[in-house]
């Protein structure tokens, strides 16, 4: 199995550091061609208006909506979030638009409101530690998007198809719960159970 990291901003290193510890290999995805064979894609946190701009200058947007379309997986963290909602808010912005949710950028306040909490998830029993930076918040979901976890009672971990997606940052944390799930849905495009 291969994944790709999107590497064209943001902290996508946090997120090879955590499939090395997995024993998974992984690309760093800059342009098209580098989608070639992969078995999914991870969309980094970092400025969603900047990611957008390099994906459209790169050739990427196409090529991204392209592998989702053909049934690719695909998990976007924080900004990647914000880059798979079919709708964004506060402001209002373009997006990949796959997945079937509204969210609202930087809805939990700026870098000073940035925490770490422990919530519980549908992964495990325990709960996870989750790391918030700015993060987007998750207004709503379409009939066809799982809820994996909420905070004050909006979504935070969802799942569609083969698309997930995180308004925190999983990749900073010790615990590899969230990047085992993307990578069964990444693995023979089976769906994890």
């Amino acid at each position: 199995m291969k994944i790709g990291v999107l590497a064209i901003q943001g902290d996508f290193e946090a997120h090879a550091k955590m499939l090395e510890r997995l024993g998974v290999e992984y690309v760093y995805v800059r342009t098209p061609e580098d989608l070639k064979g992969l078995d999914g894609l991870i969309l980094p946190g970092g400025e969603s208006t900047t990611h957008m701009k390099l994906l459209a200058e790169t050739g990427l947007e196409e090529a991204v909506r392209e592998m989702a379309a053909k049934g690719g997986a695909l998990f976007g963290t924080c900004a990647g979030a914000i880059l798979m909602a079919r709708d964004v808010k506060a402001p209002e912005q373009e997006s990949l638009g796959l997945m079937d949710m509204t969210v609202v950028r930087n809805a939990y306040g700026r870098q000073l409101s940035s925490d770490v909490f422990l919530l519980p998830t549908k992964l495990k029993s325990e709960p996870l530690e989750m790391v918030f930076i700015r993060a987007p918040q998750i207004e709503k979901v379409g009939a066809g998007v799982k809820v994996l976890a909420e905070r004050d009672g909006k979504p935070v971990l969802v799942e569609q198809g083969r698309m997930m997606a995180a308004t925190f940052h999983p990749e900073l944390t010790e615990d590899t719960t969230i990047h085992e799930r993307f990578l069964k849905l990444a693995r023979n495009g089976k769906k994890p159970g």
